[in-house]
């Protein structure tokens, strides 16, 4: 069984910064890509960035030069650090992994649990 679980999120004003992080947890064998995604209030979830195995990254347009996504390979973790928040980044943050949990067998469908940013003055 694999376990994602992330840090806890939190409120924070407009222009402020926040750090979220997921560590992977149980029978992993390797993990690829590692991605945030979010989904506001009323709106389809979202992805907002995404990181390889080999450290490339991709972010959604609209995070852009404000939220950087790393990982620790070595713990299985995950960062997203948000800077410049606006009110339009508040949703609920979700991580995902598509990662491999023996040589062959291949999923990508493990998820945290979710946790709150809200962005507000």
């Amino acid at each position: 069984q694999v376990q994602l679980v992330e840090s806890e999120g939190g409120l924070v004003q407009p222009g402020g910064s926040l750090r979220l992080s997921c560590a992977a947890s149980g029978s992993i064998f390797k993990i690829n890509e590692m991605r945030w995604h979010r989904q506001a209030p009323g709106k389809q979830r979202e992805l907002v960035a995404v990181i390889t195995s080999r450290g490339t990254t991709n972010y959604a347009d609209s995070v852009k030069g404000r939220f950087t996504i790393s990982r620790d390979n070595a713990k299985n973790t995950v960062t997203l650090q948000m800077r410049s928040l606006k009110p339009e980044d508040t949703a609920i943050y979700y991580c995902n992994a598509d990662l491999y949990i023996t040589p062959s067998i291949r999923r990508g469908d493990y998820w945290g649990q979710g946790t709150q940013v809200t962005v507000s003055s």
